[in-house]
């Protein structure tokens, strides 16, 4: 595993972790957050082991007010688990950790698979939105990601995406340019 990856997933194994310890009204809220920053990890390094863990902290976000007792505790366990497994190289230790906290979110909800593919949209959609920012017509970026034009609009429309676009040069010189190409 590549360094970078194995920082950013750190990371959010132990931010998860730090939301989790003690359950409060909050966690929800910040279950949230982390959650949309790890899916920005996955639009950027596209890698399974960080798709892996997005997954999860998003099935996580989702199920975390139906787990109670012992799955909660199991819950906070197994990440911290798996955290301590990453750091120290113990990949195996780790897959296994990851797989239990799985098993904890299904038996609350089946509905992985769907976060998964939630997960993936939303990556598209970050994507896309950088693809935007980089001078990409929205039907360009659309078609790259898979993503309808309408998706991507309305994402982009709630962001800056937009209004980072200048451009360079003015309109007027554009159209005489284009008169002169075309000897008008």
């Amino acid at each position: 595993m590549k360094e970078e990856i194995k920082k950013e997933i750190l990371y959010d194994l132990h931010e998860t972790i730090k939301i989790l310890k003690i359950r409060e009204n909050k966690d929800l809220e910040e279950l949230k957050v982390l959650s949309d920053h790890a899916i920005e990890d996955v639009a950027v390094h596209k890698n399974l082991d960080v798709i892996s863990v997005t997954v999860l902290i998003y099935s996580i976000y989702k199920v975390i007010n139906c787990l109670q007792g012992n799955n909660y505790d199991n819950l906070v366990k197994e990440l911290q688990n798996a955290e301590s497994a990453l750091t120290n190289n113990e990949f195996g230790q780790y897959n296994r950790s990851v797989k239990l906290l799985y098993n904890i979110v299904n038996r609350c909800s089946a509905k992985v698979k769907e976060h998964l593919q939630d997960v993936m949209h939303a990556a598209r959609i970050k994507k896309g939105t950088a693809l935007l920012q980089r001078g990409l017509s929205i039907g360009q970026a659309a078609g790259l990601m898979g993503l309808t034009n309408w998706d991507l609009q309305q994402y982009a429309s709630k962001t800056t995406a937009f209004e980072g676009h200048h451009e360079k040069v003015l309109a007027k010189r554009r159209v005489a340019y284009a008169l002169k190409i075309f000897g008008v």
